[in-house]
């Protein structure tokens, strides 16, 4: 149908040409992957998105569906075939450039890895110009995968509709989180709102969940995020000053939670949580590094030095930021860190051991990580609890514990409140502060 002919049918059906030529996806000049912003969606229940065929015609009621986790990335070439992608959440942005491109031979189509060695997860997806199909693995789970497409051009998150909000979430919000389990969890939401746009997080006493990023349309609001760890997915609606959702972790949990708007709310001090039992033997251990040389406390090596012992798992975006801050630290203050000695704690969800290890050397290269990590076990709390006896108990990844020079314990630190929380900065200051303090001694 040519030009003229559309004419006739009067300006709806011009309107209905432009809206699926914005949308018609089909095989273009890209020798790789489109460049510029995408839009990814993680399918927690499977809905069979059609984007399989060569040419296909999507309409706009496919921005967004209930059990549909979406996030944004960004593709950026170096040169005509090396790219990289940035993942966004809110402020955060996760650069990948950890990626292999082929082209699978038993169905002649381009394919695309984008793995994330900190977290041995990777996503696979068959590529055709501005359009992924595929899957997100998580290599340490049995069988964990989640299917995964995306759409090149499109750079809103939920959806590009702009209903207008019935409220203003900025600010905080005492929050219960999984209010239909038998114990639910204490927590504080912090919310930033401009106009329909939502970013926060919620912070609890064993950690917070990240750079949370999001749409409000009406009385219903949804946040998202997705860091190659962790995919989570919150929704809810407006009630006055209640908010009321439900909370999705991958495709294997869901649950349900509450807030109500309280700028006075707290959570127990990280500091106070956790303890040493009364009459304890002083901490020791002796632990391999992943290249099999043991670690030993106490020795000579950490005589009259601060001793940083953190207790964390490669598999923890908390751990990663705990990991962050304390690289940035001993690289900001080389006087100091020369009189401190930091070692990590790895309990880790490879089953194998060795391959735990071998795992742990790709951790400790991509984060660049120069003190010592030790593999201490299996993941999980109970386990963490045997390594560290002297301590009443462990309650959440990381877990900072923090000696002075006679290897007295002067502080240990649960949880850890990352760049996403307002209470980052307060932690910066507080540690600096202590280090200064402790050097001195």
């Amino acid at each position: 149908m040519n030009m003229t002919s559309l004419f006739r049918y009067g300006p709806f059906a011009l309107l209905l040409v432009f809206l699926f030529a914005g949308c018609l996806t089909t095989d273009n000049a890209f020798t790789r992957v489109a460049p510029g912003k995408w839009r990814g969606v993680l399918e927690l229940e499977k809905f069979s998105v059609p984007v399989r065929d060569k040419d296909t015609i999507y309409t706009l009621k496919e921005q967004f569906r209930e059990g549909e986790l979406p996030f944004n990335f960004e593709v950026t070439y170096l040169d005509d075939e090396r790219f990289y992608i940035d993942i966004v959440n809110g402020s955060e942005r996760i650069r990948c450039d950890s990626i292999r491109y082929g082209r699978n031979r038993s169905t002649a189509r381009d394919t695309f890895n984008i793995y994330f060695p900190e977290y041995a997860s990777y996503i696979h997806a068959d590529v055709r110009g501005g359009v992924m199909q595929g899957e997100w693995v998580v290599t340490t789970k049995d069988n964990y995968r989640i299917p995964f497409y995306a759409h090149a051009g499109r750079d809103y998150r939920f959806t590009s509709l702009n209903q207008a909000p019935v409220a203003d979430l900025s600010g905080e919000w005492a929050a219960l989180l999984g209010i239909d389990t038998e114990k639910p969890e204490q927590a504080i939401g912090e919310f930033r709102q401009n106009g329909n746009h939502l970013e926060g997080t919620f912070r609890t006493e064993t950690g917070d969940y990240r750079f949370l990023e999001g749409t409000v349309q009406g009385r219903k609001f949804w946040l998202s995020c997705f860091d190659g760890a962790h995919a989570y997915l919150f929704s809810g609606s407006i009630s006055g000053d209640t908010l009321r959702g439900e909370f999705r972790s991958g495709k294997h949990y869901r649950s349900l939670w509450s807030a109500w708007r309280d700028p006075n709310a707290q959570l127990g001090h990280p500091d106070s949580l956790t303890t040493l039992k009364a009459g304890a033997q002083p901490i020791n251990f002796s632990l391999p590094t992943p290249e099999g040389k043991p670690i030993t406390f106490p020795a000579p090596e950490f005589d009259g030095k601060i001793k940083i012992f953190t207790i964390m798992g490669t598999w923890c975006p908390n751990c990663r930021d705990e990991q962050n801050f304390l690289v940035d630290y001993l690289q900001k203050n080389p006087a100091i860190a020369g009189k401190m000695a930091v070692v990590g704690f790895a309990f880790e969800r490879h089953k194998d051991p060795a391959q735990a290890k071998a795992h742990l050397l790709t951790y400790k290269k991509k984060m660049g990580i120069p003190f010592e990590l030790v593999y201490a076990g299996n993941s999980g709390t109970a386990e963490a609890a045997k390594i560290f006896p002297s301590l009443n108990k462990v309650m959440a990844f990381p877990t900072m514990i923090i000696l002075d020079k006679q290897n007295r314990v002067r502080r240990i630190h649960t949880g850890f409140d990352g760049p996403a929380t307002s209470k980052y900065a307060e932690f910066q200051k507080e540690f600096g502060t202590l280090m200064e303090e402790l050097v001195k001694e």
